[in-house]
């Protein structure tokens, strides 16, 4: 058993071949500092392929949530479009790093999983969920800004463009049962201690299968989607910085409701 603890906000514990990977910070509902995303995405980028670590299985400490998204206190150093762009390309880079990790990657599900954290679930592999499930994208609601192309492609691929569509124009969230009814999640556990022990024998049976096959697969998938790859940054531009980002930043962080102007 090997523990990681440069970074005690996301540990890392090594048990029998499996890589558990933990977003832990209960406190803020596991909410991703841009140092928690850098480093899952070293973790993806490093993964041995020698048969030390033959999956990863991602989770959210606490019992209440899996992740709750970027920590929004970062974006009021946003000031520039550059700035918004930047945080978009980090974010594509971390994902792209998540579909491109050798072992297969299963993200074990409990409770709220919204914004960055639902990205990150829908980049691994296979995606199971506890009945507290509820996952989404509430920003038409809450931030005022948007999702990246790829991340709009990742999701349509998952569970449909039209269902996409109506989460975030409802900025609604999808619960345990439509999400396996849509595919987005395999399984549904009735609680986080079955979730936890169910993951664990996922992990040992995908990490059982022959390798190169699971990661061949893995690559094909990704290269497909990529080549319909599009340019975004006058869309991410117009939200980031609009005055509505502002404003639905501020109420949020404030805990008041946003009026928005449409600017």
């Amino acid at each position: 058993m090997a523990m990681n603890t440069d970074l005690p906000d996301l540990t890392e514990e090594l048990r029998d071949g499996i890589l558990w990977v933990t977003f832990n910070r209960p406190e803020a509902r596991n909410a991703l500092t841009f140092a928690m995303y850098e480093r899952l995405a070293r973790i993806c980028a490093t993964m041995p392929t020698d048969g030390s670590v033959r999956a990863m299985v991602t989770s959210g400490a606490g019992g209440r949530a899996y992740a709750a998204g970027t920590d929004m206190t970062q974006f009021r150093a946003f000031e520039t479009a550059e700035d918004a762009l930047a945080y978009e390309r980090r974010i594509d880079a971390v994902l792209d790093a998540i579909e491109r990790c050798p072992v297969p990657t299963i993200a074990a599900i409990h409770g709220a999983c919204t914004g960055g954290g639902a990205s990150i679930a829908a980049a691994c592999d296979l995606r199971i969920a506890s009945a507290q499930l509820k996952y989404g994208f509430p920003i038409a609601r809450t931030l005022g800004n948007c999702l990246a192309a790829a991340n709009l492609a990742r999701l349509s691929e998952l569970i449909g463009a039209g269902r996409v569509r109506e989460m975030i124009f409802t900025a609604r969230l999808i619960e345990a049962d439509e999400a396996l009814s849509c595919g987005l999640v395999s399984e549904i556990l009735p609680d986080e201690a079955a979730l936890m022990a169910r993951a664990a024998e996922l992990a040992a049976l995908v990490g059982g299968m022959a390798p190169l096959t699971l990661r061949a697969t893995k690559e094909a998938l990704r290269r497909n989607r990529a080549a319909a790859k599009v340019d975004d940054d006058d869309l991410i531009t117009l939200c980031y910085m609009s005055e509505d980002f502002r404003i639905g930043m501020e109420a949020f962080l404030g805990k008041t409701k946003p009026e928005w102007t449409g600017r």
